[in-house]
């Protein structure tokens, strides 16, 4: 295993102060690990705070995953969470962005019922 996997597995579990030492350590914050993945693309969507850190150490938040098209925006605005997606948008995530399936972050928030998500990228 790589730091990078280290890292995305630290990061999908929101364990943020393991990503904390793994960035210390020298794992690269838009590394990909044995999928193809970062950690910000893997991230739990609902730790806002690990979103923050790898942001805060340039994680890009507009790769997107290489068979969906999703960036992390979208992901987290599928799943729900506001305070990701404005850190998101906040470090230059693209809320225009579409994935393969043609869809918006707006139109996978909508599609799942979250009014709060919708309203904000509605507002930008």
């Amino acid at each position: 295993m790589t730091l990078e996997d280290d890292l995305t597995t630290a990061a999908a579990n929101g364990r943020r102060e393991d990503v904390e030492d793994l960035l210390q350590a020298g794992a690269q914050v838009n590394g990909v690990n044995c999928f193809e993945r970062t950690a910000l693309q893997v991230m739990m969507m609902g730790s806002w705070q690990v979103a923050q850190l790898l942001l805060k150490h340039g994680a890009d938040p507009t790769l997107a995953d290489r068979s969906t098209g999703a960036t992390p925006l979208h992901d987290a605005a599928r799943t729900g969470f506001l305070e990701t997606v404005r850190l998101l948008v906040e470090y230059m995530a693209d809320p225009q962005a579409r994935d393969k399936s043609n869809c918006r972050p707006v139109d996978l928030a909508r599609a799942n019922g979250h009014t709060e998500v919708v309203a904000y990228l509605e507002s930008l």
